[in-house]
């Protein structure tokens, strides 16, 4: 067989048509791929071969394997553009199980890559099964292929950057609207989604219902046992209070030991359910606290777009605070609905 035949026959697998697009959902890997068929076609050579690695220990190749790729892969880095004309007589080469027997390789050249500190981390190469005299302006080419090989390492690296600044941000964000000693949203937050909430409700005529609830003696809890101790009253009482509403509805810490939640598309009624739910969650059973157990009890007042069609937030709210203040009044551990009667 002589050099052109296993030329051609080493070419030949690298032209199925799964090779057209990359096996990669990498964007970064579908690139290069692209960069390495064009450098195949525009050197004419058996193939292009585009090797380099990551700080994370990940490897890039052609996902096709090949002779070419696994002579390649064996090769060191090269330091700066590298060209052997005849691999058989190349002081490096020539011993080269690859040139002295199958597949026969007998051109190589190579340009290094590098990333964005200028490290070298792979190569781009040229392999072929017949000597080629190799002259400036294909070695300024191969250089072209390798910056644009290097342009989509940096560009995937920018990406990421954004892409990990978009996610700090988001949490940094998330913190900024969740109060941080009950997990729960903080008063900003709960009345922006209290506002949304009544926006999308009328246009979709939907009724809207609020429930504020205050925890019981609260000041004679810290007094009598510590701030600290009142803290992890609250964290309980939350997370009883949040066990009590579904993922559609919305809890927020409106006040110090003041809770407001936000109904969606409930009516006064199942409103006034929800509230009675939360009353029996906090009340079943006692807090232990330290060594002491505390019989804990919730007021709620509840007000709804049901009974008051053209009430605003604000206008909700305040109604929902006087059913509250009415529920305390009349002994705690209790719900009270707004009356039509009072603002």
């Amino acid at each position: 067989m002589n050099a052109v035949e296993r030329r051609s026959q080493a070419t030949q697998p690298h032209m199925l048509p799964t090779e057209a697009v990359s096996s990669s959902h990498d964007p970064l890997e579908a690139q290069v791929e692209r960069i390495r068929r064009i450098g195949k076609q525009l050197f004419r050579v058996a193939d292009c071969v585009v090797i380099f690695g990551d700080r994370a220990g990940n490897v890039f190749h052609s996902p096709i394997a090949s002779a070419e790729t696994d002579f390649c892969a064996g090769l060191p880095k090269p330091a700066g553009v590298t060209v052997v004309p005849d691999a058989r007589l190349d002081a490096a080469l020539g011993r080269h199980p690859a040139v002295q027997g199958a597949p026969n390789v007998r051109f190589h050249a190579a340009h290094p890559i590098h990333d964005g500190e200028n490290a070298i981390i792979g190569s781009i190469s040229l392999v072929d099964y017949a000597p080629r005299i190799f002259s400036e302006t294909d070695g300024r080419l191969l250089a072209d292929l390798a910056a644009l090989v290097e342009r989509e390492i940096h560009l995937k690296s920018v990406n990421a950057s954004q892409v990990n600044l978009q996610r700090q941000n988001k949490s940094l964000r998330r913190k900024s609207l969740i109060d941080p000693l009950l997990g729960t949203w903080n008063r900003g937050a709960i009345m922006r989604i209290l506002m949304v909430e009544a926006d999308r409700c009328e246009k979709q005529n939907l009724p809207l219902s609020l429930i504020v609830v205050d925890l019981d003696h609260f000041k004679k809890i810290n007094d009598t046992h510590g701030h600290p101790a009142g803290d992890e009253v609250l964290v309980k009482v939350a997370s009883r209070l949040r066990s009590c509403i579904r993922p559609q509805e919305a809890l927020g810490r409106y006040g110090g030991e003041e809770f407001l939640v936000v109904l969606p598309g409930a009516c006064h009624e199942t409103a006034l359910a929800v509230a009675e739910r939360m009353r029996q969650a906090v009340a079943m059973q006692p807090e232990t606290v330290g060594a002491v157990a505390l019989n804990l009890t919730i007021s709620a007042g509840v007000a709804s777009t049901a009974q008051f069609p053209s009430a605003t937030t604000e206008e909700l709210i305040s109604r929902a605070d006087v059913a509250l203040y009415a529920a305390k009044d009349a002994g705690r551990n209790r719900v009270m609905q707004a009356d039509a009667g009072h603002v």
